[in-house]
Formats: C-alpha cells, sequence, structure tokens
C-alpha cells in the first residue's frame, strides 16, 4: 500500500520541473559545441537528481536506470514510518484453533503458523483456505509427544528460505521442513533437549540453534545433500521421510543466584555480522554467545525489567538487541558499556510485550492487551497519529496521541468463553505473533487470550 502525498508535493512540482528544465538546456548546449575551445571528446550522459527524472525513469523503464538511491532511500523510509496508520484490519477465521504463537509468510498469500493446541498449518490470506502439515515423528516408539498444553512456540525460516525449523511430535526435538513443498528433511537426535523447544535462530542455511525449557542451548547443522536433491529421501510408495541428525553442541546458560530453578531459554536472536548469538532466559537475563562451529559464552547481563521476559529481536542497521518483558522493552547493545536508548514503557499494563520486529528504525511492538504500538528508534518516541488515510475513516486524534492499533476480538470462542466472559472485555487477545510483507505492504497479527484456561485465536491480515 503506498502512502499517501500531500498536497505539499503539488506545490514543489513545478520548481522542480523548472529547475530539471534548465539542467536539460544546459546539458544540449554543451553538446552542440559552442564552446570551439573545448576538445570535443565522448561524454557520459548527465545524471538528473530530480524526482521528475526518478520518476521518469521507472515509467519507461529505461535500460540501465538504476534509479536514486538518495530518492529511493527517502521514500522507503517515509513509507515505513506512515504504513501503520494506514493499516486496516480483515480479520482471518482459522476455525477451533488454539493461541497462535508463531507465524512467517512463505510468498505473497499465504502464511506459515503454529498453536498451543500442536497444529502446524499454512493460511492463504485470500482464499482462507486452511492446509495442516503433519509434525514429524521420532522414530523412537517409547519416546514423548506433544503434551496437549504444550503447544509449538517457534517457526523459522533459514536465510534463503529453502527451509524451516520447528520442533517435531515430541516438543523436545528439532525438525526442519523443506520449502515450498513442506516435505520433512531432518529431525534432531532425541538426545538433545529434556524440554520442551521454546525459541530457534538460523545462523546459515545449513545450521541452526534452539533454545529450551530446560536452560540448554543446542547447535544443529544440515548435511545440504539432504535438501539439494542429491539424496532421494523418498521409500518405496513415494512418500517422503526423513533423516536424523545429531546436535554439534550444546550450552547450558549460567544460573542466577536470585532465581536459579527458573533458567529457561525463551527467546533467540542471531547476529549474523559479528556471528553472535542472542539469548533471553526467564530469569531475567540476557547471554550473548559467540557462534561458529560451536558456541562460546561472551557474557551474561541482569536485565532492567525481569519480569516475563518472552521476545527478542535484533536491528542489523542499529546493532542493537531488544527485549519485552512484562510492561517495557530494553535495548541492549553489548558492545556499550552505558547503554544510550533508554528502555520504553508499553504504558499497556501488566499484561506484557508478547512479540517484537525491528524493521529498520521502526520497532513494532504486540501487547498482551490486544494492540499494536511503533516505536521510533532515531527519536526515541511512539509513533503519533496523524491525518486520516481515507475519508471513511475516524477523525485524526488530538496532536501527540500515540498512534495504537487494536485488535478485533477474534471469530471463534469456545463454549467457556461464551457462558462465562462473552459479555466481557478483560480478556483481550495477546498478539504473540506479527510478521510483515513489506514487499506487498501487509502485516499479519495473531494470537489469543492470555488465560491458559481459555480456548480461542485471533488472527487478521492488517493492509
Amino acid at each position: 500500500m503506498a502512502p499517501q502525498q500531500t498536497g505539499s508535493r503539488k506545490r514543489k512540482a513545478p520548481a522542480i520541473e523548472a529547475a530539471a528544465a534548465s539542467s536539460l538546456s544546459q546539458g544540449l548546449a554543451a553538446a552542440d559545441g559552442e564552446d570551439p575551445l573545448l576538445p570535443q571528446k565522448q561524454k557520459r550522459p548527465t545524471a538528473r537528481h530530480s524526482l521528475v527524472h526518478y520518476v521518469k525513469g521507472r515509467e519507461v523503464g529505461a535500460r540501465g536506470f538504476a534509479g536514486l538511491p538518495g530518492f529511493e532511500g527517502e521514500l522507503h523510509v517515509y513509507a515505513v514510518q506512515k504504513l501503520p496508520e494506514l493499516l486496516r484490519e480483515r480479520e482471518l477465521a482459522l476455525g477451533t484453533f488454539n493461541k497462535v504463537f508463531a507465524s512467517q509468510w512463505l510468498n505473497a498469500r499465504q502464511v506459515l503458523c503454529c498453536t498451543k493446541c500442536n497444529t502446524l498449518f499454512v493460511v492463504d490470506v485470500q482464499s482462507g483456505q486452511i492446509t495442516r502439515i503433519p509434525l514429524m515423528r521420532d522414530r523412537g516408539a517409547g519416546l514423548a509427544r506433544a503434551q496437549p498444553s504444550c503447544g509449538i512456540h517457534a517457526i523459522e525460516l533459514n536465510p534463503s528460505k529453502p527451509l524451516l525449523a520447528t520442533k517435531g511430535e515430541n516438543p523436545n526435538i528439532l525438525a526442519v521442513y523443506q520449502l515450498p513443498s513442506l516435505d520433512p528433511v531432518c529431525l534432531g537426535d532425541h538426545h538433545g533437549h529434556k524440554d520442551w523447544i521454546f525459541a530457534m535462530a538460523w545462523m546459515s542455511d545449513t545450521v541452526a540453534v534452539s533454545g529450551s525449557r530446560d536452560g540448554t542451548v543446542a547447535l544443529w547443522r544440515m548435511d545440504p545433500d539432504m535438501f539439494n536433491g542429491s539424496i532421494a529421501w523418498h521409500n518405496d510408495a513415494g512418500f517422503p521421510v526423513y533423516a536424523h541428525i545429531r546436535l554439534r553442541d550444546m550450552k547450558t546458560i549460567p544460573r542466577a543466584n536470585t532465581n536459579p530453578s527458573n533458567h529457561k531459554v525463551r527467546a533467540l536472536a542471531f547476529n549474523l555480522k559479528n556471528q553472535e548469538l542472542g539469548a533471553v532466559s526467564l530469569d531475567g537475563y540476557f547471554h550473548l554467545w559467540k557462534a561458529r562451529s560451536t558456541l562460546s559464552r561472551l557474557l551474561s547481563i541482569r536485565l532492567p525489567y525481569c519480569q516475563e521476559n518472552e521476545c527478542l529481536t535484533y536491528c542489523d542497521e542499529l546493532s542493537l538487541y531488544a527485549v519485552g518483558s512484562q510492561s517495557h522493552v530494553s535495548f541492549l547493545n553489548p558492545r556499550q558499556r552505558h547503554q544510550n536508548i533508554r528502555p520504553l514503557c508499553s504504558r499497556e499494563g501488566s499484561t506484557g510485550v508478547r512479540s517484537l520486529s525491528f524493521y529498520q528504525h521502526i520497532i513494532t511492538v504486540g501487547t498482551g492487551h490486544g494492540s499494536l504500538l511503533f516505536y521510533d528508534i532515531r527519536s526515541q518516541k511512539f509513533l503519533e497519529e496523524g491525518a486520516s488515510a481515507s475519508p471513511d475513516s475516524s477523525p485524526p486524534g488530538p496532536e501527540g496521541k500515540k498512534l495504537k492499533l487494536t485488535c478485533g476480538r477474534g471469530l471463534n470462542h469456545d463454549e467457556l468463553w461464551v457462558n462465562y466472559f462473552g459479555g466481557m472485555d478483560e480478556f483481550p487477545n495477546a498478539l504473540y505473533t506479527h510478521c510483515y510483507n513489506w514487499p506487498e505492504m501487509k502485516l499479519f497479527v495473531a494470537g489469543g487470550p492470555l488465560p491458559s484456561s481459555l480456548h480461542r485465536n485471533y488472527a487478521g491480515l492488517w493492509s
């Protein structure tokens, strides 16, 4: 969705065109050789640095036209900052699934989701069609399978996106699928984690890391032949089968003296430039690991807000980690002794920050109270409401009012909800996941109610 331009652009257009015309006439005069003292030599075309030439070049598709980085950068920054207030919600029906915990765009139409009820599925945001993906089962018949209350907490695509990492039917084991077919590729060895996998991250196209409730971080390496087609992973009936891989390294995070029993790994984020892995544990610590062929811990930092630290993201452009807690987002640059970006308060009560994402200088915050907030790191303040984007939209709020998108209540409710909470607003949907499709200017958001006893889901496409 392209941002709408204001009247100021029309007022500037004649001046820009006049400058462009003047520049063009000067170039033609020089090309005609009006100065006989200048040597005749081949001249390169004059670079045009006006918005008019940039737009015209895009219209005609001029050969070798690379655009103007300055204009492209400014327009993109403007679009990123203005998109949130232009978004409008369309709720999606997901049937009786319970609480969507994670999501990833597969293409312009399909989003992959995982739920608390141990379901992995793909939803077509245009048609609403839902396709379930079978979970991989470990070869050990006596091994534990998914418990009803466990859920699938993470799905991650590798950098070039031919592979998807999540968990298997056993919640302690890593599972890898091939894209776009979603055929199974490999399953982690059951000698790895001893408790549920909560988080995952890719270091490269063939190396993944997983974090577990048992307080361990594991490193896994896939054989490229598994998904390059040189090995046929199909049985005699033609059904896809999968390999089993052993972990390459496993580390246990330090136990805090204040809360030694709650060192569960809750979230991971990888810094590609420095080859470092950030991890957040529920005891209120941020851990940093050097990640190569093995994991080597660099530091552990006590977080300023240490309750319900459940989400973590990393911004390459700013070299900054962001950690979501019960009511704040804390920013960390491990290479700075003193952090120069103050934590932001979500002002959404104690429902917590449930999902985070960085894009350029804007961080999107999904809260436990059913709202989306947008924070500008450069100015260190929330985006504010501006002029309405469409005539039939609600009137703009007062100047300086924080921009907040409030999500719907979901399209499906269980009997407990209808009988006891149907007329109440105390249990909005926590936004456990959100993901952008920037080429299409769309935002997928999903979640469900915070109370574990309530069975419900929410999903919405904002565009």
